[in-house]
């Protein structure tokens, strides 16, 4: 059930794994230093921690997306110009008072830019239907894996944006806190190798941090970021490492000893720099 200690890579299946680990209980053995050098530290199996692990990659729905499709649930119908209707804005705000501009009750949808690219990202990933003025849930909302599949569906594989914005996530997991600038800069070095004009000159920090500003009201809806009205700063958002398997997979690395994002991006050593 995962007790025990990680075998080492080419360790010779279970019974070199047993024979390894009579050579180093017994310091009289021959080869006792040398596989000790070879294994190096091994560590117990941390099941709360795989656990977690798993649960992160596997995916969370938004807590922000709930909301909407619970509050969608047995249909809303539109205003005229085709967008939600003021009750349904102000029942948003009562949950999210941090996505008004300010604190007067809100008015129409766009008095809420979140919620505004809320809607249109949950009818074009197909979670929210229209029917004779109507907007309801589709059948695919109902289930918690389809839902979390449709929203990854939004972030086209390895795509520019794509890419900025894993690593912006789990930049933010890892650091905390930050102003745009400072994060921009962060991802600059994981994603710059790759991308650049039709010219052949390189993407700026200054274009990463230009998309990091096109992005942030849709990360804000999908609980990916929160930002201070007045500190002008990201912070990492509930769902920052539990939507996004390169976010989820970047800040997991990070936190083990042996890699430095900062110091030592080495993109071609980190394999959740990839969809797969």
């Amino acid at each position: 059930y995962g007790e025990g200690m990680c075998p080492p890579e080419d360790v010779g299946g279970p019974a070199g794994y047993a024979q390894m680990l009579a050579v180093l209980a017994d310091p009289a053995d021959d080869q006792h230093e040398h596989t000790r050098a070879w294994v190096g530290e091994l560590t117990d199996f941390d099941q709360a921690c795989t656990d977690e692990l798993i649960g992160r990659t596997v995916g969370q729905v938004p807590p922000s997306v709930r909301l909407v499709l619970e509050l969608a649930c047995g249909g809303v119908k539109l205003t005229p110009a085709g967008r939600l209707p003021r009750v349904f804005v102000r029942a948003v705000q009562a949950q999210r008072p941090g996505w008004a501009w300010d604190d007067r009750p809100a008015q129409r949808e766009e008095d809420l830019l979140p919620l505004a690219a809320m809607h249109d990202l949950l009818r074009a990933v197909g979670l929210l239907r229209l029917h004779h003025g109507v907007l309801s849930p589709t059948r695919a909302a109902s289930d918690d894996l389809q839902i979390i599949r449709r929203l990854r569906a939004y972030f086209p594989a390895d795509g520019f944006s794509t890419i900025v914005t894993g690593v912006a996530l789990a930049a933010l997991a890892h650091h905390g806190a930050q102003p745009v600038t400072t994060l921009a800069e962060r991802v600059y070095p994981w994603v710059s190798p790759g991308w650049g004009h039709r010219d052949g000159t390189p993407v700026t920090h200054r274009e990463i941090e230009l998309e990091l500003h096109r992005l942030s009201t849709t990360l804000e809806a999908l609980d990916l970021i929160t930002t201070g009205r007045a500190e002008r700063v990201w912070r990492p958002g509930p769902c920052a490492t539990s939507l996004l398997h390169r976010a989820t997979g970047l800040a997991h690395l990070w936190s083990l000893p042996r890699y430095h994002p900062d110091t030592d991006p080495d993109a071609t050593q980190i394999p959740a720099l990839s969809t797969s």
